[in-house]
């Protein structure tokens, strides 16, 4: 039953996704919004009226939307909301909720160098590379204005934006001082170590972004702020967040040292490491496990423990 709280409306909305269902947020500011919005399917749409009348109000009463991060369970029903709503979000959503057959191309050319440098066999890129297909849930919907660190979202006042890169380049946290509330995205999960997914590099970059790196500093970034309690973008409320964050922190640096044991003993490329780290899900989920891969390499490297042989096709990684 959905019901406010604190002027916080907490609505869950089924997905087509392994991760299931995902939570969007009404907040009751001078106008009111909508942080997240569910993938674009009828069920998705059918639950979000539903618990919508429950609070007396229908999707004509949103009179804008913040989005914490790009991926099409947080964005897809934009599509479904009125023409007339505003979307606000961080400036490296745009790219990815309205996208452009260059944006494709450029994607496409992206995994298919980091593709070649891992290792991965020819007759996996077919399957991995079918981009619009993974945009069949997502919208083609424009930002109306940006958001970006330390801004006061419009028409939200008492709440503060955070910057919190690495599980997406265009991922934000909302933070309310007053309380001590925080709507966090993906950015920490109680049940589960959101995956830091691998994305081209930003508009004028030629760096791969490092995102288990990022992700870990945007968790450590929260302990300076007076957080009471997380909404997240899955699942239940996180209440001890310091000590949820420091075991998020111990397991993943044991999950990479388990990887530079490995390497002790000979050199990987990406896609061997993958296959020992997932022997089964990386058939199904190859970019999301090459993206946990990559992710623990990255930190190794961040550490010293590791090198890579950048000179040879593919990478081979090893310890140092």
């Amino acid at each position: 039953m959905a019901e406010w709280k604190d002027g916080i409306a907490k609505i869950i909305l089924p997905t087509p996704y392994a991760v299931g269902d995902v939570n969007v947020y009404l907040i009751k500011g001078e106008r009111l919004t909508l942080v997240d919005c569910g993938v674009k399917t009828k069920e998705s749409w059918i639950a979000f009226k539903a618990q919508l009348a429950q609070l007396q109000l229908s999707p004509d009463d949103i009179e804008q939307v913040i989005i914490t991060h790009h991926h099409a369970d947080h964005v897809g029903m934009l599509d479904f909301l009125s023409d007339q709503t505003e979307v606000y979000g961080h400036p490296l959503n745009e790219r990815w909720i309205k996208p452009t057959e260059a944006f494709f191309q450029e994607q496409e050319a992206f995994l298919r160098s980091q593709f070649v440098d891992f290792g991965i066999p020819s007759e996996y890129f077919s399957s991995i590379l079918d981009l619009k297909q993974t945009f069949r849930y997502s919208c083609n919907r424009s930002l109306t204005g940006e958001l970006v660190e330390g801004m006061i979202p419009p028409w939200l006042s008492g709440w503060k934006v955070i910057e919190t890169p690495g599980h997406a380049q265009s991922q934000i946290a909302l933070f309310r001082e007053s309380d001590g509330i925080l709507i966090g995205g993906d950015l920490i999960l109680a049940h589960i170590s959101p995956n830091p997914l691998l994305e081209m590099p930003a508009p004028g970059e030629v760096e791969r972004p490092k995102p288990q790196l990022q992700h870990n500093d945007s968790m450590k970034k929260l302990l300076s702020y007076p957080i009471q309690f997380v909404y997240t973008g899955h699942g239940e409320e996180v209440f001890q967040l310091k000590e949820l964050i420091e075991k998020r922190l111990i397991h993943q640096h044991e999950r990479a040292m388990k990887v530079n044991n490995w390497l002790k003993e000979e050199k990987h490329t990406v896609f061997e490491l993958c296959k020992r780290l997932f022997p089964t899900a990386y058939k199904r989920e190859l970019i999301l496990t090459l993206s946990e891969t990559v992710g623990q390499l990255d930190y190794l490297a961040s550490i010293g423990e590791i090198s890579s042989s950048e000179d040879h096709q593919p990478v081979l990684y090893q310890a140092r």
